[in-house]
C-alpha cells in the first residue's frame, strides 16, 4: 500500500501526547487538530499504531475528503472513491455518521446515502447486484463539518481502551487511555517511583507498569484492519515481533497502588496479572491519610472521587484534606490529581502549579498538577 493519512483520535487536552507518541514511532509527517492527529504514513502504520498508542482513542484510514453541500454531491463523491481497492466482495461495512455546522444536517439520511454509493461502487466493480457482507468488518465514518465530508475507516475496532487485559469492571472505572494520557502529563520515568493512593482497580498502577516496561499496550487484543487484505499478514506479524523485542523486562520498577475498597484490589491485582505486571506493582489496602512515600523523587497520580452528588461533598471534602496532609509528606514528590471538583484546592490546602482542562467520558475535569523538585542528576564517574 502507497502512503496515506491515518488519524489516531484523542480525547480533548490529549493530543500533544498523541502527537507526541507518533513522533516517537517515527512519523514526524502529522497535522494537530482538537480531537485528533493526521499523519502519513504506510500499511506497516496501521499495525505499528494500534499496537503502540497508549492514548489514543482509534486509528482511522482516511478514503477521502470533498465538499458536500447537497445529497447528489455527497452520492457521486462517495462512490467516486477507491472503495473496490479497499473491501472485498463480501466486505462488511457498517456506516457511522455526524454533521456539524453543516447543511446536510440529518445523520441518518447522511447515513443512508453514503451506504448506498457504497453498495454501488462495490456492486459495479465486482459485477453483483447483491452483496453479501459476511466478510471483514470495515466501519465506515461520514463526518460532515462546515460541508466538507471525510471519509474513513475504523482500523481498530473496538477502542483502543480496550487492551484486553480489563476483563471485570468496577464502579466507574478510568479509561486506559486517559490513564496513560495522565502518566504521559505527569512526565514519569520508570527510574522513579509511582503511587496511586486512591487507585481503585488499579488502571493507572497498571499502565504505568505497562510503560515502564516498554510493553505494547495492544498486545493483549486484535484490530478489525487485521482482517484486512490491502493490510497483509506479514505486516502485523513483524510488528507484534518488533513489540516484543522492545519489552524491558530487567527493568527495576517501584509502582503502588492502595485503596480502601479491598475488592477493588482484588480487581486490581486480577487485571495486574491478566497484563503481565502482577510482580511489578503492588497494591495494599490503606486509607489516603496513612499514605507514606516510597522513596525519593517520585510520582502520585490519582482520581479521586469527584463528589457529583450533594450528599457526597461532605466525604469528598474530607477526602481532599486527607490527601493534602498525606501528600505533603512527600516533599520531594509531584503531585498530578484529576477531578471534576471545583473547590479541590481550597479543601486540599495547596494551590496547583498548573490546571488543565481534560474530560473523563463526558465530565469535565481538571488535571491539578504540583510540581516537585527534579531528581538530581548522576554523578559522572571521574576520569
Amino acid at each position: 500500500m502507497a502512503r496515506t493519512d491515518l488519524i489516531a483520535t484523542a480525547a480533548f487536552g490529549l493530543e500533544s501526547q498523541v502527537a507526541y507518541e507518533l513522533k516517537q514511532l517515527g512519523y514526524e509527517d502529522q497535522q494537530v487538530e482538537q480531537g485528533r492527529v493526521t499523519f502519513s504514513a504506510d500499511a506497516a502504520a496501521i499495525a505499528r499504531a494500534n499496537l503502540w498508542l497508549r492514548v489514543a482513542d482509534r486509528v482511522l484510514y482516511r478514503v477521502g475528503e470533498f465538499p458536500a453541500k447537497d445529497f447528489d454531491a455527497l452520492y457521486d463523491q462517495v462512490r467516486a472513491l477507491p472503495w473496490g481497492e479497499l473491501m472485498p466482495v463480501d466486505a462488511c461495512f457498517p456506516v457511522d455518521g455526524k454533521s456539524v455546522k453543516s447543511q446536510l444536517s440529518s445523520v441518518p439520511a447522511v447515513q443512508s446515502v453514503t451506504k448506498k454509493a457504497i453498495v454501488d461502487a462495490l456492486a459495479a466493480r465486482y459485477g453483483q447486484s447483491q452483496l453479501p457482507e459476511t466478510g471483514p468488518r470495515y466501519k465506515v465514518l461520514v463526518s460532515l463539518l462546515n460541508d466538507v465530508a471525510t471519509l474513513t475507516i475504523d482500523t481498530s475496532g473496538e477502542g483502543l481502551h480496550k487492551r484486553g487485559y480489563r476483563t471485570l469492571v468496577a464502579t466507574a472505572p478510568l479509561k486506559e487511555t486517559l490513564a496513560a494520557g495522565l502518566i504521559s502529563l505527569a512526565r514519569w520515568r520508570p527510574e522513579r517511583p509511582f503511587a496511586d493512593p486512591l487507585c481503585g482497580s488499579g488502571t493507572l498502577p497498571i499502565e504505568a507498569a505497562l510503560i515502564g516496561l516498554n510493553v505494547a499496550p495492544g498486545k493483549f487484543r486484535r484490530f478489525d484492519a487485521e482482517n484486512w487484505p490491502f493490510v497483509p499478514a506479514s505486516v502485523w506479524r513483524e510488528a507484534r515481533h518488533e513489540a516484543i523485542a522492545a519489552e524491558k523486562r530487567d527493568r527495576t520498577l517501584l509502582i503502588s497502588g492502595s485503596d480502601v475498597d479491598a475488592e477493588v484490589l482484588d480487581l486490581a491485582r486480577l487485571h495486574a496479572k491478566q497484563a503481565g505486571v502482577g510482580d511489578r506493582v503492588r497494591f495494599e489496602r490503606r486509607p489516603v491519610a496513612d499514605f507514606t512515600p516510597a522513596g525519593e523523587y517520585g510520582v502520585i497520580v490519582t482520581n479521586p472521587p469527584y463528589g457529583e452528588r450533594l450528599s457526597e461533598a461532605r466525604e469528598v471534602e474530607q477526602l481532599y484534606r486527607e490527601m493534602g496532609a498525606a501528600f505533603s509528606r512527600a516533599s520531594s514528590w509531584s503531585v498530578y490529581v484529576l477531578t471534576a471538583f471545583e473547590q479541590f484546592e481550597r479543601f486540599y490546602g495547596k494551590q496547583a502549579d498548573k490546571k488543565r482542562k481534560l474530560y473523563n467520558g463526558r465530565i469535565r475535569c481538571d488535571l491539578y498538577q504540583y510540581l516537585g523538585p527534579r531528581p538530581p542528576r548522576p554523578e559522572r564517574p571521574a576520569e
